[in-house]
């Protein structure tokens, strides 16, 4: 099953990435030819996927009713969570940067991943008292008292104390995108060196800017898709 869920999401990520690479190569050859990169860009971080694969790997662990992922998708739509970035060029092809994961936008998807998840299982143990042929009247009110009386708590407070972690932790999410320094653009690379005051780290990426939109993506294979910020 592990297997099935990999293949799944190793196809949904090959078929983004398709398309990401399309709208890569629109940009690159109709982009601006502005370089000054100054100005405070926003980009949403997807987690639906993520969350939707996570949740329903938990789900057929225990053998809960069969759902597939794009019915799990439909549940968990608009999962995002905002990335502020502020250039501001100092010199010719060179500035100073800051770049912070908003910890309330965090908080807000994580509750919305939940909450969704919740509607998902709800709707799961509704189908599986009925296939056991309980007649009785079955709503979502009911699947709420039963779970509170259960377990001692809501259907979002168990998923999110027994269930599965949907969302990466917010610490690690900081660890990959917090922090400030000083940046250089040249042939459409993008290097950032973050200073925390300790140690100085080096992030490459190449970049393409299109009027409000400002494309960023990985030089090394790291395994993380394209982030699009929008000048604001």
């Amino acid at each position: 099953m592990r297997k099935i869920l990999k293949n799944i999401l190793i196809t949904g990520l090959f078929l983004f990435l398709i398309t990401f690479s399309a709208l890569l190569t629109y940009l690159h050859f109709f982009a601006s030819d502005d370089k000054d990169l100054s100005g405070n860009w926003t980009a949403k971080l997807d987690m639906t996927k993520q969350s939707a694969v996570t949740a329903l790997s938990w789900l057929q662990d225990i053998e809960a009713v069969s759902i597939s992922l794009e019915d799990m998708e439909d549940y968990m739509q608009g999962l995002t969570i905002e990335v502020n970035l502020t250039l501001e060029q100092t010199a010719n092809s060179e500035g100073t940067f800051h770049c912070n994961i908003l910890p309330e936008s965090y908080d807000v998807c994580n509750q919305a991943a939940y909450e969704a998840f919740a509607a998902a299982f709800e709707e799961l143990l509704i189908e599986r008292l009925r296939m056991a042929g309980y007649t009785g009247n079955i709503d979502k009110e009911t699947i709420e008292e039963l779970v509170t009386e259960t377990f001692g708590m809501s259907t979002v407070s168990y998923l999110e104390s027994c269930g599965p972690r949907l969302l990466p932790s917010l610490k690690d999410l900081q660890a990959q995108y917090d922090g400030s320094g000083t940046y250089k653009t040249e042939e459409g690379i993008l290097t950032r060196q973050f200073d925390d005051g300790q140690e100085v780290t080096t992030k490459t990426e190449y970049y393409i800017r299109k009027d409000s939109r400002l494309i960023l993506s990985e030089e090394t294979d790291s395994g993380h898709s394209p982030v699009m910020y929008i000048l604001q």
